[in-house]
């Protein structure tokens, strides 16, 4: 779990970003492209890009790993939204930090080839470094960027508008389904257990399209704070705009049962696992199984609220049901 511990001065200090950052989307993209998570949304992506990535870049995934710990110095603290600002800030870090955090990569897994001599601080690595960000970044970022950037703006204008209307401590709760709220620690879903003071510094919350299921935040707690947080997707988010339709890459795991649950948690408020089995005629048991699965298919959250965990649909769930034209349900699989 990760816990941030805000004074009363923090809570007027934090901010939301103005957009994506080019650097944390580029190190948290590697997370994707090497863990295999989030297959609705990401794998077209992971595709494309695994399919022509140069094996010359491929270093880059040891560099940021998709477990445990990927280096500070590659997400800097500093607001950087264009890649030029992001890469100048990441490779004029001082050596000693980039020498720190790689000895921290070290203590969790071996380091060799590109990264080992990064290591060593040379500036020759550091060029190597920014080359293959570069050209990672036009490889697997910028033919998608337009995409990726009008999400994140979306996503920053809904909670802008939280902000604006119910005030700084609703928004901390709406980063993320399991986030809490327990003055004065903002408790959410993390990898390991993580304390974050804040001490005065306020927190920059940076919405990430790559980021994924939990947030990400630095190891080192001396660090400006900044906290990237999972967006809501498009699931169709790849295809031509002419051509966007929200249930074809669902054409599998939608059947008769789970359209009927999908449906009956459209209602405000959500439900509760037993109301979703009453509302649908079906088993505890099955109401729970086909919760689980919308939910890992992104389309729906569940949250826990006192004794009952409630289920309601997330945007992806909503503009399913919602599509025009949508097609009978099929025989449940």
């Amino acid at each position: 779990m990760l816990r941030i511990h805000f004074r009363r001065e923090d809570l007027g200090r934090t901010r939301l970003a103005t957009g994506p950052e080019p650097m944390w989307e580029m190190i948290l993209s590697l997370h994707k492209l090497a863990d295999g998570q989030g297959r609705l949304v990401f794998d077209g992506w992971r595709r494309r890009v695994l399919a022509t990535l140069p094996t010359p870049l491929r270093w880059l995934l040891h560099l940021a790993p998709p477990v445990g710990y990927s280096p500070d110095f590659l997400t800097p603290a500093t607001e950087a939204s264009d890649l030029e600002t992001g890469l100048d800030l990441v490779l004029t870090a001082p050596r000693r930090t980039i020498r720190g955090d790689l000895a921290t990569l070290g203590a969790q897994q071996a380091l060799h080839g590109p990264v080992l001599d990064l290591a060593d601080g040379s500036a020759q690595a550091l060029g190597t470094l920014g080359q293959a960000m570069r050209e990672y970044h036009a490889h697997a970022i910028a033919p998608f960027w337009d995409r990726i950037s009008a999400r994140v703006h979306a996503e920053i204008t809904a909670l802008g508008r939280t902000l604006m209307h119910s005030g700084i401590e609703a928004l901390l709760t709406t980063l993320h389904p399991e986030a809490r709220w327990n003055p004065p620690v903002l408790e959410l879903p993390y990898g390991r257990n993580h304390e974050v003071h804040l001490q005065g510094r306020g927190l920059r919350l940076l919405p990430s399209f790559f980021c994924w299921k939990t947030p990400f935040t630095f190891y080192d707690t001396d660090l400006a704070p900044v906290l990237a947080f999972p967006i809501e997707h498009d699931l169709n988010w790849l295809a031509p705009s002419s051509r966007r339709d929200p249930r074809r890459p669902l054409s599998a795991l939608l059947g008769r049962t789970r359209t009927t649950v999908l449906t009956a948690l459209s209602a405000p408020g959500g439900c509760t696992t037993t109301e979703l089995a009453r509302r649908t005629g079906i088993s505890l048991a099955s109401a729970s199984q086909h919760a689980g699965v919308l939910r890992e298919a992104g389309l729906i959250s569940t949250v826990r609220r006192g004794g009952h965990v409630v289920h309601s649909l997330r945007p992806a769930g909503r503009s399913l049901i919602n599509a025009p034209g949508r097609a009978a349900p099929h025989q449940t699989t």
